[in-house]
């Protein structure tokens, strides 16, 4: 059986622990505020904003990208990888199911040989792979990956639109 000596100790020592942990949380709230109110003197968007902010101008430096270091260049890094092995995914699609061709046959820019493969039979086949297929289509288009007639493709109406994979 306990006795009061040890109950009192053990209440003693929780108290204790009970009070750190509210000064520590007092403490990590008030640095954080600090911070905040720091980084919101240099948001132009701010309320709190003094007029001694520096407005960045377009096409210079760093206008238009994150904060080095912030996780909104972390996630802007992860979803271009993840782009970038998409479009390398859809690459390798169109050259399993498509068909090597000579340029002359395919009528497009390209230099020498291309495989092909209709949209159409690209988007069955590549729509149990993804959901993104015309998306990632355009991306692939806009790195000379791939080429296509058209602004966008539509499933049904554009099936036999004719996919080039540059090589």
């Amino acid at each position: 059986m306990e006795t009061e000596d040890n109950r009192s100790t053990q209440l003693s020592k929780d108290t204790t622990v009970a009070c750190a942990s509210v000064k520590g949380l007092k403490k990590n709230w008030q640095k954080w505020s600090s911070d905040h109110q720091e980084y919101q003197k240099h948001n132009p968007f701010s309320h709190d904003t003094r007029g001694n902010v520096e407005v960045p101008q377009k096409g210079i430096g760093e206008y238009g990208r994150p904060l080095q270091g912030s996780m909104t260049e972390q996630r802007g890094k992860d979803a271009h990888t993840h782009i970038s092995r998409e479009v390398q995914e859809l690459c390798d699609v169109i050259k399993t199911i498509g068909e090597l061709r000579e340029e002359d046959e395919v009528g497009h820019n390209s230099r020498g040989k291309v495989i092909t493969v209709q949209f159409g039979k690209l988007f069955n086949h590549y729509v149990t792979v993804s959901n993104k297929l015309v998306g990632i289509l355009l991306r692939a288009r806009k790195q000379r990956l791939v080429e296509f007639d058209g602004e966008m493709l539509w499933q049904g109406k554009d099936d036999l639109v004719v996919i080039s994979l540059l090589l």
